[in-house]
């Protein structure tokens, strides 16, 4: 949606209005197509996905990236005058909000069910060593 939202946004620059707001070197490599990448210049890469197989784990990464696309919504809405453009940032941080609380509570569930003196909250069946079979 944010990509949708630059295009519509940049698709009728003038090549002046472009290189005045430092959007040339973006349009060199990809016009005003949509093209994702975060606002330091990397682009965007499958990377960026954690994943440990540890349930723990994955789901305190799912709440944060949760909490870190929030906080750039926050800074998006800080700048942004247009409803046209700020309603849909709105709503996708809204989003954000809702699957935190989701991953919250999978967590929640998850912690509560495993032994209650696993203080440190770690899933126990990755400490088992597999049983050999005869």
């Amino acid at each position: 949606m944010i990509s949708a939202i630059i295009y519509q946004l940049t698709r009728n620059l003038s090549l002046e209005e472009i290189q005045k707001s430092g959007f040339d070197k973006y349009f060199v490599d990809h016009t005003t197509g949509v093209y994702p990448i975060a606002a330091s210049g990397t682009p965007y890469s499958a990377t960026l996905f954690q994943s440990t197989g540890d349930v723990i784990t994955d789901l305190t990464e799912d709440l944060a990236a949760e909490q870190k696309a929030r906080t750039t919504y926050d800074n998006l809405l800080r700048f942004i005058d247009d409803p046209d453009v700020k309603d849909p940032i709105k709503f996708l941080r809204q989003r954000e909000l809702v699957h935190f609380q989701r991953f919250g509570e999978g967590l929640r569930i998850t912690q509560d069910n495993l032994n209650s003196k696993n203080f440190y909250a770690f899933n126990p069946a990755f400490d088992k060593k597999p049983r050999r079979r005869k």
